[in-house]
């Protein structure tokens, strides 16, 4: 009997490790589920800040767009306008022109006139236009510089937030490779 009797004490002992490992299995996997649910959780909240300043640079972008176009609709408005009251004057001087030279003298002057508005018209175009590509540039530079940090809340009366220790701050992206990044953005376009 007595080999009866290790043998039982054998697998006693072997089934008892068995179920501690099984156990300890058990509860590894249940931390490594909890960890990966946390980070899981941490990472889709973070992707809410992203959305939203997405969110904020394509009305930023809409606003842009919407204020240049505005603004080359009435500076040709404006030309359209200028271009029918010189047309109407010219008419009239000629109906009021007595020779030929006066004519001419008068023509000179309209050609004056109109090349010196054409060129103020395209520099006024230009100015839209550049100003429109600045502010264009300058959303694209946030947009590339990730989202801002959070606001801080305004802290509970008596109570002091304990700082860890060996935390380190993430780098904000310097200027240069936020510059990179808006000339990839538009090479892709």
């Amino acid at each position: 009997m007595p080999i009866h009797t290790s043998m039982n004490e054998f697998l006693e002992e072997q089934t008892k490790g068995l179920t501690e490992l099984v156990e300890n299995l058990r509860r590894s996997r249940i931390a490594a589920a909890r960890k990966a649910a946390s980070e899981s959780a941490a990472r889709i909240r973070a992707l809410n800040g992203r959305v939203r300043q997405l969110a904020r640079s394509g009305v930023r972008l809409t606003s842009i767009s919407h204020g240049a176009v505005q603004s080359l609709i009435e500076l040709q408005a404006d030309i359209v306008t200028t271009a029918i009251a010189e047309a109407a004057t010219q008419i009239q001087r000629l109906a009021d022109t007595e020779s030929v030279r006066d004519l001419a003298r008068q023509q000179s002057d309209v050609l004056q006139a109109t090349r010196q508005r054409i060129v103020e018209d395209i520099s006024r175009a230009v100015t839209i236009l550049r100003g429109a590509g600045s502010d264009v540039r300058k959303v694209a530079e946030r947009q590339a510089a990730g989202p801002a940090a959070p606001k801080p809340r305004a802290k509970a009366k008596g109570r002091a937030k304990a700082k860890r220790p060996g935390h380190l701050r993430a780098r904000a992206p310097s200027k240069r490779s936020a510059r990179r990044a808006v000339r990839k953005a538009t090479r892709r376009r």
